[in-house]
């Protein structure tokens, strides 16, 4: 292999990439339209949540409750009714997705040592926050039912009793539960996965198409030194693309970094080499620009997007989707950049992701290599 042969065709790519605006705008303003978009769009906190109650007690003991739920911060009140006809309402106009109802005899029920019982309408129609609403509303009520339990003992006691287990729990990593703090290390591995791909998949067949290929097959030019020479340029500019995004990361959004910067850029460069020779490879053999580019962005988003564990954790997936998660180059990334931003791990701690980053590497440029030796 000849270096300045590669360099020639390095220089000659790179003219392009200059010479074409349009395309170096996107490839530098896509990554910051979609950490914009993901950023501040895609939220899986839930708080806020609307909140109708009917208080038929209106008691000190049901107000505390009610005082309870809205000053959690999850918990918002938007109706406060006197009819359980406009509780339903609210919820199947989707006004309110918990509607609370406290019956009368609620505070004589406590008083009396009795089981007293509210009811909660949750709306299902979406089942995640459903869920979560519900786990708040069993916890709030809960804990004010051992409040009332320890009162009645220690005004019967003659010491004071105390709680036998008081749990103590430290949140590692994200003490807040921002979800924002974990989507974004995820997403910039959909940015630079979607990226990549769509930056290289036009070199080898818009070549095809204007004609300048019968070019390029007359020179000695082999297929790694064609391979090589087009990737660079497109390399240098993902990098770009990575430093903004993290760039962005840090002043934007927020995310700490408590890993090792250098060891984030190596991994990245072996994700990123692999992600360019994807998009190479799918130049090699479509037949029209068209067609590699929907190509790129449907083979590459969707399962990056779907199958890295980004946004929908990999262990609630069936076993045979799971099985495929396998053959998703990003869920590597993805467990490297969050064990690196969030964790502060190291090279010891990710020794099995990066052995995969770089396998990934090797089967997609030798794949590449192959389709473009067969052009030539």
């Amino acid at each position: 292999m000849d270096i300045f042969r590669m360099l020639a065709v390095a220089r000659k790519e790179a003219h392009h990439v200059v010479r074409d605006s349009r395309s170096l705008h996107l490839a530098l303003g896509i990554p910051v339209m979609l950490m914009v978009l993901f950023g501040y769009a895609l939220s899986l906190d839930v708080d806020n949540i609307p909140l109708a109650v009917w208080d038929q007690d209106r008691t000190p003991e049901s107000r505390e409750l009610i005082d309870r739920m809205t000053s959690s911060n999850y918990f918002r009140m938007v109706l406060y009714t006197d009819s359980y006809n406009q509780l339903v309402q609210a919820v199947d106009l989707r006004q309110a997705s918990v509607a609370l109802t406290i019956p009368r005899d609620f505070a004589r029920d406590i008083l009396r040592r009795k089981g007293a019982s509210v009811q909660a309408l949750v709306d299902g129609s979406d089942s995640t926050r459903a869920g979560i609403a519900i786990g708040y509303l069993e916890v709030i009520l809960s804990t004010y039912r051992e409040e009332l339990l320890q009162d009645e003992m220690n005004r019967q006691a003659v010491v004071k009793v105390q709680i036998p287990v008081e749990p103590r729990i430290r949140l590692l990593y994200n003490p807040e539960l921002k979800s924002r703090i974990n989507i974004i290390p995820g997403l910039i591995a959909i940015i630079m996965m979607v990226i990549a791909a769509l930056l290289t998949s036009l070199t080898i067949v818009r070549e095809r198409e204007t004609g300048t290929m019968e070019q390029l097959i007359s020179t000695p030019v082999k297929a790694q030194e064609l391979i090589l020479g087009k990737l660079i340029p497109y390399f240098v500019l993902g990098f770009v693309d990575l430093t903004i995004v993290y760039l962005m990361s840090q002043y934007v959004f927020d995310v700490p970094f408590r890993g090792n910067l250098a060891l984030m850029f190596f991994l990245s460069g072996l994700f990123l080499a692999g992600s360019l020779s994807v998009g190479l490879m799918i130049s090699a053999y479509a037949q029209t620009q068209v067609f590699a580019t929907q190509f790129a962005m449907l083979g590459t988003f969707l399962p990056s997007f779907i199958l890295s564990g980004f946004v929908f954790p990999i262990n609630n997936m069936p076993q045979v989707i799971q099985f495929f998660t396998y053959l998703v180059p990003a869920r590597y990334y993805v467990t490297i950049l969050r064990g690196i931003y969030l964790k502060g791990v190291g090279l010891e701690a990710l020794a099995v992701q990066a052995a995969m980053l770089a396998i990934f590497c090797l089967i997609t440029a030798m794949v590449a290599s192959r389709g473009v030796g067969k052009k030539l």
